[in-house]
């Protein structure tokens, strides 16, 4: 990997644009390296994840509208379109707004993979916009699997690489601005863009695509699915525009009126990015990992604790038998989705399911009383609204321990956790601890996910919506992704059984 200093500079300094870091990261983008087999077969395990929770998620309203929009926008010039989840192949819509819905649909649940480090990431979200492209150029440009697999390596690589240097969080500034360039220098990679236009296609993505996590404090509106879809169609507008000759602000990154300058650490900032040196495989995808469950990455250790908790002490189910449940956990856990957060909505069985996602109160109480999660049982308003789960859920608070918060921060795989310990006082003064580092599908976890628990996700998420044969075809469709023709791409939808879609009420906007 090479270093990159990254600070601001003023104006009169007239930073050369190779030594800015949009610069890197297009010189990166550019890189004809080949993509490791190794690497290609994670591809793919993300390739059919992110189906898998577009599936479970093609009827829900904020999906239905995004999707409702997309169609609006019939596919446009120099290309065949784009598919979208859920609706017949020959339907294809212009490729920005196959991104926004497939990015909506994705993203909806919550459920898809994760990278945690200096900031937060669904590297997945990096998908949808550069199959959108791939799929409508393919037959103009001659794209095959292999250039798609080849722009989706780029796209986590350079957001991985982002979230390991820049903190975006700590300035209260949504992880998608790390998305934007990502996808933009993925897209950049399929297209084998040089590295002029990617650089103009990263600095427009970054500029449209910063705004504040109020989208993920307080009442959590929709608004937090849409997020990385916008950040997703913003990045192939970006490359839309560069590839016709415009240009983007310089320098995005170190300007004196930059993001740096103005929105992350200020004037005096500086930042070591490493991103692969010319010839070096990109192999970040191999550092993010997905979720067994539909909830906040930081929960998924906690519900496996609860589960675990429920079939060795039965009477933890009762409340009235608990005095206090203490979880010591990450700066993050606790602030972000704990009772550190001083969200009262986090207490509230009324909540939206956004903000019942992001409240490891919630969520350890009722994985701790069912003994197992289910992405849409466990958020229904009768679940959360039961007496005795808001007695129990009362008496959950969160605090942070210095050690979870090294261990979260950690550069070594081996060390790095997302867990924490559970300190339970019972009414009858006897007390029970445990603790657990990792989610068990985590790759170092008590049940790493493989190939066939990413397949068996899709099938259990799918099985409701989408026909058996359709099941089977897209999984053929995935598994060959490296060795799919330019006219096989389309294959990489999902098509809801007949009359799924046609019977949902379909919201009118302006389109």
């Amino acid at each position: 990997m090479q270093l990159h200093h990254v600070r601001v500079h003023r104006s009169s300094e007239n930073l050369a644009r190779t030594d800015q870091l949009a610069w890197k990261i297009a010189e990166c983008a550019a890189d004809p390296v080949a993509v490791n087999d190794d690497v290609t077969e994670m591809i793919i395990n993300r390739v059919i994840d992110n189906a898998a929770v577009a599936a479970a998620s093609l009827t829900r309203q904020p999906v239905v509208a995004a999707r409702s929009q997309a169609l609006a926008h019939p596919r446009s010039f120099n290309g065949v379109g784009a598919t979208v989840f859920g609706e017949q192949r020959s339907r294809r819509v212009s490729p920005e707004w196959a991104a926004w819905a497939n990015g909506v649909a994705v993203r909806e649940l919550d459920y898809h993979d994760t990278f945690l480090a200096a900031e937060y990431s669904h590297p997945g979200d990096n998908i949808p916009p550069v199959v959108a492209v791939a799929q409508h150029l393919a037959t103009a440009r001659g794209l095959t699997g292999r250039d798609l697999v080849r722009g989706i390596a780029t796209g986590y690589e350079i957001q991985i690489d982002l979230v390991k240097a820049i903190s975006l969080h700590a300035h209260k500034i949504d992880h998608v601005a790390h998305l934007g360039p990502s996808a933009a220098a993925g897209i950049g990679t399929l297209l084998g863009l040089d590295v002029e236009t990617i650089f103009q296609a990263v600095g427009q993505a970054l500029h449209t695509t910063t705004a504040t996590r109020q989208s993920r404090k307080g009442e959590i509106s929709s608004w937090k699915a849409h997020a990385p879809a916008f950040a997703g169609k913003m990045a192939v507008e970006a490359v839309d525009r560069a590839m016709r000759g415009e240009t983007s602000p310089t320098p995005i990154y170190e300007g004196e009126d930059g993001v740096i300058a103005w929105l992350l650490d200020g004037p005096d900032a500086a930042y070591e990015v490493s991103l692969p040196s010319n010839g070096e495989a990109k192999r970040a995808i191999l550092d993010s990992y997905t979720k067994e469950h539909s909830a906040e990455y930081q929960a998924q250790a906690w519900i496996d604790l609860a589960r675990k908790l429920h079939r060795e002490h039965p009477q933890l189910v009762d409340p009235a038998n608990v005095a206090s449940v203490v979880i010591h956990t990450s700066h993050h856990t606790h602030y972000v989705i704990g009772s550190g957060a001083n969200d009262p909505q986090k207490y509230d069985p009324r909540a939206s399911r956004e903000t019942l996602d992001h409240s490891i109160p919630y969520i350890f109480t009722v994985a701790l009383q069912d003994g197992s999660w289910h992405h849409v049982d466990s958020y229904r308003p009768e679940r959360a609204g039961r007496a005795d789960t808001i007695a129990l859920w009362n008496t959950v608070t969160t605090t942070e321990d210095p050690e979870w918060t090294r261990r979260y921060h950690s550069l070594d795989p081996a060390e790095k956790a997302f867990g924490g310990r559970v300190e339970i006082e019972l009414t009858d003064g006897s007390r029970i601890v445990d603790e657990i580092a990792v989610a068990d599908a985590h790759p170092l976890g008590a049940k790493p996910f493989g190939r066939a628990e990413y397949v068996n996700k899709f099938r259990t998420l799918a099985q409701d919506v989408v026909e058996e044969g359709e099941i089977v075809r897209f999984l053929s469709a995935a598994e060959r992704l490296p060795r799919l023709g330019a006219g096989e791409l389309g294959q990489l939808t999902i098509v809801a059984h007949n009359g799924l879609l046609a019977a949902l009420p379909t919201p009118n906007g302006i389109f």
